[in-house]
């Protein structure tokens, strides 16, 4: 590894600002790391070398470098958001291969920050599932590149988690920035409603689906978040006060089964915050028992409305076509219906007025193998096991909840173990502040050792 890669953002952004390494020598380190590692993990769709390097060498040549939060910090961006100058494909061969003219608001947002795009990370086709697989290839875990990294902001986690850069844009609009976090070790952050511009396909599946970031550490993240909020409150990670924490192993749903050593990971971070002064409880939320069926509903029909567009050219995937007309099937028999998400919100808000925070798990199973069954058209088993493995995330999105995925270290199968965070709409930092604590008590490895 070079001198920088490795490095956190904040580390990378204090020393560009200060002159002590250039942007372009910092984005040249890793733009080396995924020319070494990418063809294994496919963690990316495309990369900017050229671009990268002409856009580091603008951050070192801006008369406010040293005011610049990301000065010179490797961002890859999920290739499902607009970059000016590149294709959005989507994860889809079926989507127009022409530049896009404007850059998302997250991605101005970013680049205005000092942070320079190096490339545009892998998802599903229409970032449909909690693994990733697609016409650009399958991202791996670099825990085990026998399993998915997971999705849909696979690449993003997989990037980060072998060091091709220090922080990644995601989004999430069904667990897409937190599952890929659980299986890779990282901390991830799906912001509540309207805190980040979501702009994500059609309509950000009914407003579900935010952007966030994925990060080895709390403050690399907090310090994306805050540029993609245009908070910079967000980034300066607070202690909190004696916070109300409620520990729930409760599954969402009926039938859920959810592995022991994800139920301890619950318990042992209930420990570390009792420990850190914390008033920790077992609490329950209320899930409705019609809540599940609001979620798959909408997992199903919502994305139909993506695929239409492109329901004509032989190249969307089986897999999608199937997912489709299951959608439109539910769109007919029992379609995403309105005011579910107000009366999910009131029937969990009881919970979120006797504590301030949810612990819970963030996945039900370790990752599945990846596999290529969107080119497969393998949709029955690519539902299946999306349920089984990864139904504990999707119902924060309904609420419009702010969410948050933490590592809890290593289980015995070698893999990361993890904690979901939930709070109360507007309490972004309080999650970051909550999970800063965890991190100092119980550190997580940041990569995994072959990729340290």
């Amino acid at each position: 590894m070079g001198e920088w890669v490795g490095r956190r953002a904040t580390e990378i952004a204090a020393a560009v600002r200060a002159g002590k390494v250039t942007a372009v020598e910092v984005v040249r380190e890793h733009l080396e790391r995924i020319d070494a590692l990418d063809d294994e993990l496919g963690a990316f769709a495309r990369v900017r070398r050229e671009r990268a390097l002409a856009e580091a060498a603008e951050v070192d040549a801006r008369a406010d470098r040293a005011e610049l939060p990301l000065a010179g910090v490797p961002v890859p961006v999920k290739d499902n958001v607009p970059v000016a100058g590149e294709p959005m494909r989507s994860g889809s061969a079926a989507t127009p291969d022409g530049p896009q003219e404007k850059d998302h608001p997250v991605v101005a947002r970013l680049r205005a920050a000092g942070a320079v795009v190096v490339g545009q990370t892998n998802l599903p086709e229409l970032g449909i599932y909690p693994f990733t697989d697609s016409a650009f290839g399958t991202s791996r875990n670099p825990w085990d590149p026998s399993r998915t990294a997971g999705g849909s902001s696979g690449g993003a986690a997989a990037a980060v988690a072998a060091g091709m850069a220090p922080v990644a844009h995601g989004n999430d609009g069904a667990g897409s920035i937190r599952i890929p976090a659980a299986n890779c070790g990282l901390f991830g952050i799906k912001p509540g409603l309207g805190v980040v511009p979501a702009e994500i396909g059609t309509d950000a599946w009914d407003h579900m689906a935010e952007n966030g970031p994925l990060a080895t550490t709390v403050a690399d993240a907090a310090l994306a978040l805050a540029a993609m909020a245009d908070d910079p409150s967000l980034a300066g990670v607070a202690e909190p006060g004696r916070t109300r924490i409620a520990l729930s192993v409760r599954p969402p749903a009926a039938g859920v089964m959810i592995h022991p050593e994800f139920r301890q990971a619950v318990r042992e971070a209930g420990a570390a915050f009792v420990g850190l002064g914390h008033h920790v409880v077992r609490d329950d939320p209320d899930y409705p028992l019609w809540a599940a069926t609001a979620v798959v509903s909408r997992w199903l029909a919502l994305p139909a409305a993506d695929a239409e567009q492109y329901a004509a050219d032989p190249r969307l995937e089986k897999r999608t076509r199937r997912h489709a007309r299951a959608g439109r099937l539910v769109a007919r028999v029992r379609p995403p219906r309105p005011g579910e998400r107000e009366r999910f919100r009131a029937a969990v808000a009881p919970l979120f007025e006797r504590r301030d925070v949810l612990v819970m798990p963030t996945l039900a199973r370790y990752a599945p193998a990846a596999r290529s069954w969107g080119v497969a058209g393998a949709w029955v088993r690519s539902v299946g096991s999306a349920m089984l493995y990864a139904p504990m995330t999707a119902a924060w999105n309904l609420a419009g909840f702010p969410a948050a995925s933490v590592p809890m270290g290593v289980g015995l199968s070698g893999l990361p173990l993890s904690v979901q965070l939930v709070a109360a709409p507007g309490r972004e930092a309080l999650l970051l502040g909550l999970a800063a604590q965890l991190e100092a008590a119980r550190p997580w490895p940041r990569r995994p050792p072959r990729f340290a």
